[in-house]
């Protein structure tokens, strides 16, 4: 999945004719914390509610004023892995996505990427979720999966968080049955130690409630 497929159809750029009145009602519309300023298609950064804010008139148009705009932005081609990365350093609710030009193309929001994300990672498919903890020197993905699969089952995504300042990791992995007991027992038979375990209907519903949370967080 890359930038080119995950952009809105809906979040306009806002130009240097347009007046900051009505940069903060788009913001106010689409629940979003900055917006992508362009002179024809050329990206001339991300103007924030505190840039208007800051506008002596701002019922004047916005390429009457020097701005300090931000000029993060991803390429069409980039991985949506490294949109996120890009986004959460930036603490961005949208990201403009461009060309090798740089032409400005569209943004992408963070309702989209999480929309896309929760379909990337099976989040919606049937099945159960365990959660790993490990030193960092005893990750084996291929060991995991073959201790899955020995029981029938299939890993339909994992997920990897090395804490900091320790050599210790979480690994969670999505497995596409609901009955894990068997799954837990061999695990533990290989001295793994299981930190969680959600089965259909509490992984269901943690994922629902995480997932409505976050939406809710986004529409504030």
């Amino acid at each position: 999945m890359i930038a080119i497929d995950l952009i809105s159809d809906e979040i306009p750029p806002i130009k240097t004719s347009d007046t900051g009145s009505l940069a903060l009602q788009y913001m106010e519309d689409f629940k979003l914390k900055e917006l992508p300023i362009v002179n024809n298609s050329i990206f001339l950064g991300l103007i924030t509610e505190e840039d208007i804010y800051d506008l002596y008139d701002p019922e004047t148009p916005i390429g009457n004023h020097k701005l300090s705009l931000d000029k993060g932005f991803v390429f069409q081609h980039e991985h949506v892995f490294e949109i996120i990365g890009r986004m959460a350093a930036k603490k961005l609710s949208v990201i403009p996505v461009l060309d090798e030009k740089k032409n400005y193309l569209g943004v992408i929001s963070q309702e989209i990427l999480i929309e896309r994300i929760s379909k990337l990672g099976a989040m919606k498919d049937p099945g159960g979720i365990l959660q790993l903890e490990m030193n960092v020197n005893d990750y084996s993905l291929s060991e995991i999966a073959r201790i899955v699969e020995s029981n029938g089952a299939k890993v339909l995504s994992s997920y990897i968080y090395i804490n900091e300042d320790s050599t210790n990791m979480d690994v969670t992995i999505k497995i596409n049955q609901t009955n894990l007991g068997p799954i837990i027992q061999t695990f533990e038979r290989y001295n793994y130690t299981l930190a969680g375990t959600f089965h259909k209907d509490d992984a269901d519903n943690e994922i629902k409630k995480r997932y409505d949370a976050f939406l809710h967080y986004l529409n504030m």
